[in-house]
């Protein structure tokens, strides 16, 4: 059973920062990419940052390049997001989500709020 349990949310001030953490079970964790996504209220999910499956590539929305890092530990089953100079229009439910071949799976979610 794939399990990604996300961690590391919370309430920071603007110009903050958290670490957010993804701990994968049930699955070879270096055969995926992973990834993180957002969904702010009324709004739909959208893709924040990926990562290959040994860690040598990433890819970042725009809104967010500059600020976050997306990272990940293969001996830990961990993915990583640093989030740097956090904004209000940050906040949102992130979710880590793990690739292969069209097939995905997500974590529950961790709620980030930006506010001072």
């Amino acid at each position: 059973q794939v399990q990604l349990v996300e961690s590391g949310g919370g309430l920071v001030q603007p110009g903050g920062s958290l670490r957010l953490s993804c701990a994968a079970s049930g699955l070879t964790f270096s055969s995926y990419a992973m990834s993180w996504y957002r969904q702010a209220p009324g709004k739909e999910r959208e893709l924040v940052a990926i990562i290959t499956r040994t860690g040598g590539g990433t890819n970042y929305a725009t809104s967010v390049k500059g600020r976050f890092t997306i990272s990940r530990d293969n001996a830990k089953n961990t993915v990583y997001l640093q989030m740097n100079s956090l904004k209000p229009e940050d906040t949102a439910v992130y979710y880590c989500s793990a690739e292969l071949f069209g097939t995905r799976y997500w974590g529950q979610g961790t709620q980030v709020t930006v506010s001072s």
